[in-house]
Parts: C-alpha cells; sequence; structure tokens
C-alpha cells in the first residue's frame, strides 16, 4: 500500500469550501477505500478535531489561512506524517513540500490564479502571482502535474511547465440527487458556488436590474455562502431587486437539486474556473450553463452552442446572451439534454484512476483503484468535440 499525503488549504467542512474540496476529498476516499492510507493537511475549522478520520481519510487540522502552510511543513519534517508521495494542490500561494520532504512531491493546480491575485489581494498580489508564476515552478522543476483542463496545461506552458510533466484528469460530475422539482414555468436563473469576489456574481446581480423589465417573472437563486455574501446582498438592495433575487445560503443537497432542477440556465461568469464542477452539477438535472469564454476550463465543462453557452466579450455581451436564452426556452430544454448527456460522460472513477497512475509513476509503486466498467477513453473523448449523433 502506497501512503498519500495531501495538502489542501481547507477541508469540506470549512465555511469557504468549494470544488477543489469536493475533488481532493473525493478522491481522497476512493484511494483509501482501495486500501491506501490518505492523510489530509488542512487548516483549522471551528467546531472540528485537530485530528479526525472520516470515510477512511484522516483529517489533520491545524493553522488558519496562511498559519495551514507551516502546519503542513511542520507535520512533514516532524514526521507527524510518512508518505510515499506527497500532493500539493496549489490554490494560489504554493506549498513548496519540496523543501521539507525527500518523497515524491506531485502539485495539483486547478487553474492559474493570474486574474484572482489582485481581485482578492489587491496590490499584494504581485507578490502572489511572482510564488506562483516564478518561485514554484523552479521548487517544482523536478515534479509531476496534475491539473483538470487542458485549458489549464496550456497556462502551465506558458510559465515553461513542459507539457509532458503534465497531467489531465477532469472532474467527475457529481452523483445526481434524484428530484421532484418541476423545470418554473418563468424565466428563472440559478448560481452555485461560493460568494467571493472572483466569482463576480455581481454580474448576475446586475443583469437581474437591467433584464427585470423585459422579464416582469425573472427570478434569480444565488446558492451558497462566502465572506461576499453581505456585499451582494447590498448591491441587490440598491439595485432594487431584492424582491427577485433570493439568497438561499447554504442548503442541504435535496434543496440544490430542487433549485437546479427549476432554473432555466445556470449562470457562472466567474473570472477562471479549473472546471467549473457547478457547470456539470446543474447539467445532471438538465440545465445548462453560461460562462465567459477565457475563463479557463469552462471553455471545456460547457460546449459552446451544445451544451451552454460561451461569451466572447465584457460583462454587456453576457447580459445580452443571458437575455437572448431567457427568451427562448425551448433553446435552453435542447441546450439542458445535451448539456445532461455530457455530463454524464464524467467519472469520479475516472479521475482517481488517473491521478493513481501518476502517483504510481512518481513513486514506483501500484497505486490500485476500481473503476466502473463503461469509461475507458472518457477523458479523450472529453475534449471539446464538434457535435455528435448522441448530442
Amino acid at each position: 500500500m502506497t501512503a498519500v499525503v495531501l495538502c489542501n488549504w481547507r477541508d469540506s467542512r470549512h465555511p469557504e469550501a468549494g470544488g477543489s474540496e469536493q475533488h481532493v476529498e473525493t478522491v481522497a476516499r476512493l484511494l483509501a477505500a482501495n486500501g491506501h492510507p490518505v492523510t489530509i493537511l488542512c487548516a483549522k475549522v471551528a467546531g472540528c478535531p485537530a485530528d479526525e478520520t472520516r470515510d477512511g481519510v484522516r483529517y489533520l487540522r491545524a493553522g488558519g489561512r496562511f498559519g495551514v502552510y507551516l502546519g503542513a511543513a511542520w507535520a512533514l519534517l516532524t514526521r507527524r506524517v510518512r508518505p510515499d508521495v506527497v500532493v500539493d494542490v496549489q490554490n494560489g500561494p504554493p506549498w513548496l513540500s519540496r523543501l521539507v520532504t525527500r518523497k515524491p512531491v506531485v502539485v495539483l493546480l486547478h487553474h492559474v490564479h493570474r486574474e484572482q491575485w489582485p481581485i482578492v489581494f489587491g496590490r499584494l498580489g504581485s507578490l502572489g502571482w511572482l510564488l506562483e508564476s516564478r518561485v514554484a515552478p523552479r521548487v517544482y522543476r523536478r515534479s509531476r502535474y496534475l491539473t483538470v483542463s487542458e485549458c489549464t496545461r496550456a497556462e502551465l506552458a506558458r510559465q515553461g511547465i513542459d507539457p509532458a510533466r503534465v497531467t489531465v484528469a477532469y472532474n467527475g460530475t457529481p452523483e445526481r440527487v434524484p428530484s421532484a422539482a418541476a423545470r418554473s414555468g418563468t424565466p428563472r436563473v440559478v448560481v452555485l458556488g461560493r460568494l467571493v469576489p472572483h466569482k463576480r456574481v455581481e454580474i448576475v446581480i446586475r443583469a437581474a436590474a437591467a433584464l427585470r423589465e423585459r422579464f416582469p417573472d425573472l427570478g434569480v437563486d444565488i446558492v451558497g455562502q462566502g465572506w461576499w455574501a453581505g456585499e451582494l446582498a447590498a448591491l441587490a438592495r440598491r439595485l432594487g431587486v431584492e424582491d427577485i433575487v433570493t439568497f438561499h445560503g447554504f442548503v442541504d443537497e435535496q434543496a440544490k437539486a430542487d433549485l437546479l432542477a427549476r432554473a432555466w440556465v445556470g449562470a457562472l461568469p466567474s473570472v477562471k474556473e479549473g472546471w467549473g464542477l457547478s457547470v456539470v452539477e446543474a447539467a445532471s438535472h438538465g440545465t445548462p450553463s453560461i460562462a465567459f469564454s477565457r475563463a479557463g476550463g469552462l471553455a471545456e465543462s460547457i460546449l459552446d452552442g451544445q451544451t451552454g453557452v460561451l461569451v466572447d466579450g465584457d460583462e454587456d455581451a453576457y447580459i445580452a446572451s443571458l437575455a437572448g436564452l431567457l427568451a427562448d426556452r425551448e433553446r435552453c430544454a435542447v441546450l439542458g439534454r445535451h448539456a445532461r448527456a455530457y455530463a454524464s460522460e464524467f467519472s469520479w472513477d475516472a479521475t482517481a484512476a488517473t491521478f493513481s497512475r501518476v502517483l504510481a509513476e512518481v513513486t514506483g509503486r501500484t497505486l490500485a483503484v476500481q473503476e466502473n466498467a463503461g469509461i475507458a477513453g472518457v477523458l479523450e473523448r472529453a475534449v471539446p468535440q464538434p457535435a455528435t449523433a448522441a448530442l
């Protein structure tokens, strides 16, 4: 068996958890289910123990937003954890685990953060981008990389990272929670994700203000939580759309499924996404999504004009494209059917199998993960292609 340690900023119990945590923990559970000792080093969470085992995965929590990096380094240096391989999940600042362990280190990077740094950290963002784009590639110059889209692999190449060292393991589609909710009879938009500035939920709120006269029955559901929620609610009040924009906060899986099933379209105007799990989650309920074409992996999780819409241009172009969708319910339905078929091609078993293959190559050990029958070739087929008969 191969002991795997994953350094991740947060775990799924953290109030700011998102798609990265879902990816990491799903793969970790699959590895653990196949007998491999798996530990996730992550930040402290109020009300959660510092050392906890859940679903076969050990969680060691230490430090806060930045102290977690020191906590992980200390755990490796003092051999509190004894890995055969370390996975640095780079969600901005690099962990630099290669400096504190002689074991192989693999970097899992969902997307390049160039655009997010100034949004989240202001002037300090330039320092963060220096760490990510200059320091990290030097420290990890002998390491393998995993990522979740060809778009990210291409961006890494522009940082001087040889594409031959980067393996793409697409995200799986979350298991669909059945919903008895009927599609809304009136135009309805859903936003699903963390409420943070770089998700740019403001664009959807401004769209609601711009389109409410054209679509008097328009409704917008914002599902998720985050430290930017207050700013978004204040914007809705200033624009006078608090009556048609509903902030649901955190909801359980059934409520989330019902909201996705009722919506005509999912809106994700994010600056950058590695893949966009909310896209395929909405798709599993027959709901197409609209995003920006230059937002990283969203150009792969959405096939433009087939499973959703990718917008070239600015906020005005985004609002105009959203209006076009809301004006054509039948088009939304067709895109939604195609989106559901496309999303069904992506399996977490395939993700974990690719993940474990890379770990096996760097350690020289076998990391078996059982794959479901019928998913061979999914990763190859997942790269955007022209419309097929299946769509």
